[in-house]
């Protein structure tokens, strides 16, 4: 039988992560480098890295997958909610891109590309409403970032 660690044995890190993070800025603030609890500061910072990266993935999927769904399906109904969609999504990879300009490199990767096309083309061809509709099996457009943040394909097909 396991015995739970008393309070008072486990970090802070492992009680609260906010109050730790409190803790953490405040001793940055007034140079307490000694006392700072590094180990779990760098896995707190590799940890905001890597999620960047995942976000800005995720948020170009799902451009790519909207802007598949509009070249691609025709029904007038959903149009408006797609373009919605794609705006949105362009915002915030803007927003990101803006926030953190270094993974500009990052976004433009033509693996980063890939990765995301495969996933959106693998979610639209899932989707039972689409069986019928053709999605090639590449990327038919641009693949500059700046040309998916700002060009309606749509119109050019």
């Amino acid at each position: 039988m396991t015995q739970a660690a008393s309070p008072s044995k486990t970090s802070l890190y492992e009680r609260d992560l906010h109050l730790w993070l409190e803790h953490a800025i405040a001793q940055l603030k007034i140079g307490d480098f000694h006392n700072l609890d590094i180990e779990n500061l760098i896995e707190e910072l590799e940890g905001l890295a890597g999620r960047d990266r995942r976000e800005l993935k995720q948020r170009l999927t799902t451009l790519i997958e909207h802007l598949l769904k509009r070249c691609y399906v025709k029904s007038d109904y959903d149009y408006a909610g797609w373009v919605e969609t794609i705006d949105r999504t362009r915002n915030t990879i803007r927003d990101i891109l803006s926030q953190s300009p270094s993974l500009r490199n990052y976004a433009s990767s033509p693996e980063l590309f890939q990765k995301a096309f495969d996933d959106a083309l693998r979610i639209v061809r899932r989707n039972q409403g689409y069986k019928s509709v053709y999605f090639p099996e590449a990327w038919q457009f641009n693949r500059d970032v700046d040309a998916l943040l700002t060009i309606d394909f749509w119109e050019e097909s």
